[in-house]
C-alpha cells in the first residue's frame, strides 16, 4: 500500500491561544516545541455505567463520547498547554481516518505534515467502558505498512515524547537526541515479564523518565515507589513516578531536587488519557523552567480536570480551563491554605479574564453530522 501526504510549510500555521514559551523563543529556535510518533485510534467511549458489562446482558451507559485517541492524546494535551506540536503517524483512508485528521490538525493546530494518508488501511478502534473509576477497554486495527508512520528524519524540536519498547530500540529517538531535543519517556507494561532496565535502550538519551508505581518497582527490584525513583536515577536523569490517587513523586539527580504532590479529588467522569495528560503537563512545564515541585502539581492538575470530561484527547484542558480552576480554587469556602500556595505559581500564568473561553472541541457521541446543503 502507498502512502501519501498532505502539504503543510514548516512552522505553526495558527497561533497558540497562550504561548508559555514565548519570552523563551529566538531565531534559529527549532520550529516545533515537541514531537511525537504513535498510533492514532478512534476513541469511542461509554460512561455512566453502574457496573461491568455481564455476560449475556445488554448494559445501556447514560454517555458516549467520540474523539481521536492513542498518541493523539498527549499530541492534543501538548497543543492545548500552548506547545507547537508536530505529530508522525498513519492516518486510514476512511471516515475515521479523515475525521481524526480534521481534527488534530484544523481543530488543534497540530502539525501533520510528517503523517500520511494510508490508502486501503482502516483505523483502529478502541471501545472503552467507564464504570467505578475504572475502564476497559477494547480494541480492533491491522498494522500499517513498515514504513509508518515514524520518519526517517524526525523534525527538530525542542523536545520528544518517547513511549520506550522492551527489547526494541526506536531510530528516531537517538535522531531527536542528536538534534537537540530532550526526551521525556514512558513505558507500558512489560509482558515478557523480564523487567530489565538494559532491555530499555533508549532510556539512555531520555532526560526524563515517567513511570507508574508497578513499573518503577518492577524495574528497579524494591518495594516501595520512592526508592524505584531514586534507584532509576542511576540511568537517567529526573525520574517521576506516578502513584495513582496518591498523587506523584519526582527526583532530579542533577539537582538534587525531590517533590511529592497529592492527587487532587475531582469527580471523575472517564480516565482515559489521564496518564497522558500529566506527561504533556510534565513537558511543559519542564520547557517552561520551572522548580521540579511546580512541574509535578501542573501535571497532577492537568490529569485531573482531564477526567472531568469525555475521551482522551478533547478531554485536555486548556489555559483557560485551568485559569478558572485556579480563580474558582480560591473562592472556595474551607481551604487548606497550604494546599494553595503549592499552585501560587499558577498567578501570573493563567489568563487574566477566566470567563474567556478558548472554544475547545469536546467529544460527541457522533464523529460528525451531515452537512445541510
Amino acid at each position: 500500500m502507498a502512502a501519501t501526504g498532505k502539504a503543510r510549510t514548516e512552522g505553526p500555521d495558527r497561533p497558540s491561544p497562550h504561548d508559555l514559551l514565548a519570552a523563551l523563543r529566538a531565531p534559529g529556535d527549532p520550529p516545533w516545541d515537541v514531537y511525537l510518533t504513535g498510533t492514532v485510534f478512534l476513541d469511542i467511549v461509554f460512561t455512566g455505567l453502574d457496573s461491568a458489562p455481564v455476560r449475556g446482558t445488554e448494559s445501556w451507559a447514560r454517555g458516549m463520547g467520540s474523539s481521536p485517541g492513542g498518541v493523539a492524546n498527549m499530541a492534543t494535551a501538548l497543543a492545548r498547554l500552548g506547545l507547537r506540536t508536530s505529530l508522525a503517524a498513519a492516518f486510514g483512508d476512511d471516515h475515521y481516518g479523515e475525521y481524526c485528521w480534521d481534527t488534530l490538525e484544523r481543530g488543534e493546530g497540530i502539525d501533520l505534515s510528517p503523517s500520511r494518508t494510508v490508502p486501503g488501511w482502516h483505523s483502529p478502534v478502541t471501545v472503552s467502558m467507564a464504570y467505578e473509576g475504572e475502564r476497559t477497554m477494547v480494541s480492533h486495527g491491522h498494522e500499517p505498512p513498515p514504513e509508518e508512520p515514524a520518519p526517517d528524519c524526525p523534525p527538530r524540536a525542542r523536545a520528544a515524547v518517547a513511549s520506550l519498547t522492551p527489547g526494541r530500540g526506536a531510530p528516531w529517538i537517538a535522531q531527536a537526541a542528536r538534534k537537540g531535543a530532550r526526551i521525556f519517556g514512558d513505558v507500558g507494561w512489560d509482558d515478557s515479564g523480564k523487567w530489565d532496565l538494559a532491555r530499555l535502550t533508549d532510556l539512555r538519551h531520555c532526560e526524563a523518565f515517567l513511570p507508574n508505581a508497578a513499573e518503577a518497582m518492577r524495574y528497579t527490584g524494591t518495594d516501595c515507589p520512592r526508592a524505584a525513583g531514586h534507584a532509576l536515577t542511576e540511568h537517567v536523569p529526573v525520574v517521576v513516578v506516578t502513584l495513582g490517587a496518591e498523587g506523584a513523586y519526582a527526583v532530579d539527580r542533577r539537582t538534587g531536587e525531590t517533590a511529592s504532590v497529592p492527587a487532587i479529588e475531582v469527580e471523575a467522569m472517564d480516565p482515559t488519557g489521564a496518564g497522558d495528560v500529566f506527561v504533556a503537563g510534565f513537558v511543559t512545564g519542564s520547557l517552561a523552567g520551572w522548580p521540579l515541585a511546580d512541574r509535578l502539581a501542573f501535571a497532577g492538575l492537568t490529569a485531573a480536570l482531564s477526567v472531568q470530561e469525555f475521551g482522551g484527547s478533547l478531554s485536555s484542558p486548556g489555559w483557560s480551563e485551568i485559569g478558572a480552576w485556579w480563580h474558582r480554587v480560591q473562592c472556595a469556602e474551607g481551604q487548606d491554605p497550604s494546599a494553595l500556595r503549592r499552585y501560587e505559581f499558577l498567578e501570573g500564568l493563567v489568563p487574566g479574564e477566566p470567563g474567556r473561553r478558548w472554544p475547545l472541541r469536546r467529544a460527541v457521541p457522533t464523529i460528525g453530522f451531515r452537512r445541510s446543503a
